[in-house]
C-alpha cells in the first residue's frame, strides 16, 4: 500500500549520502533524483525512502512519535545498516538488539533528526 515515506531535510546534498549508504547495504538505490527531492527504493520494489526539501521553504522538522522502519534481511544486516548510519551522520536511538520475542531492531536518527529503525522480524 505505501509507495514511499518522504521526510524534510535542511540540506539535502549533504544528508543524501546518509541515504546513498543505507540504501546500498540494503540493494537499492536512487529510484527519483530531482534539485529538491531524492527517493531510494526499487520501483515495483518495497516502499521507498525520499528525502525533500519543504515545499513551503519552512524549516523541516521532526515528527514526534514519527519513524520510518527499514525491514532488512536478517540481524546481520540489521547491524551493518545501524554501523552505517553511525558512521554517515546518524545519532544513536537504541543499539541493535532483541526487542521482543522474533523482533530485532536498531534504532538510529539521521542527521536532521529523523528517525529510522532497521528491524527483521523472525518465525517463532
Amino acid at each position: 500500500m505505501i509507495g514511499y515515506v518522504t521526510l524534510g531535510t535542511h540540506n539535502l546534498a549533504e544528508n543524501a549520502k546518509f541515504y546513498d549508504a543505507i540504501a546500498a547495504e540494503m540493494g537499492v538505490g536512487r529510484m527519483m533524483d530531482e534539485d529538491t527531492f531524492i527517493a531510494w527504493g526499487k520501483p515495483g520494489g518495497a516502499a521507498g525512502v525520499a528525502l525533500t526539501e519543504p515545499f513551503d521553504k519552512q524549516p523541516a522538522t521532526v515528527g514526534n512519535g514519527v519513524m520510518v522502519a527499514l525491514e532488512a534481511k536478517d540481524r546481520t544486516q540489521v547491524d551493518r545498516i545501524y554501523r552505517i548510519a553511525m558512521t554517515n551522520g546518524g545519532s544513536d536511538e537504541g543499539a541493535p538488539g532483541e526487542r521482543g520475542p522474533g523482533f530485532y531492531a536498531a534504532y538510529f536518527r539521521d542527521p536532521d533528526g529523523n528517525k529510522l529503525n532497521a528491524f527483521v522480524m523472525e518465525q517463532q
